[in-house]
């Protein structure tokens, strides 16, 4: 799946059945269901989930809580916008 064919995906109410839980939690994340990315992201304690969670965390204003995620995932809290990293999660996920 390309990353313009995973965006296009959003308009479908659910998520396409090959998704990695990883790119189903941005999947919900996309389509603004944050409780339900978040729901997923909480499963694991992988780099990838640890990522995500903490991205969901920075989306939602809790940077302390982000830190603590994005450092369980071995990085650092971008500069860049939400929608940019969201997109570079997507992206290399996919």
């Amino acid at each position: 799946m390309t990353f313009s064919e995973f965006k296009t995906s959003l308009t479908q109410d659910t998520p396409p059945t090959q998704l990695s839980p990883e790119l189903q939690a941005l999947w919900y994340d996309g389509k603004g269901d944050w409780r339900q990315s978040h729901e997923i992201a909480q499963e694991k304690n992988t780099p990838n989930y640890c990522w995500i969670h903490a991205y969901l965390h920075r989306k939602e204003g809790d940077q302390l809580n982000a830190n603590y995620w994005y450092q369980r995932a071995g990085r650092k809290m971008p500069k860049a916008t939400l929608e940019q990293e969201w997109e570079s999660i997507v992206q290399e996920l996919l």
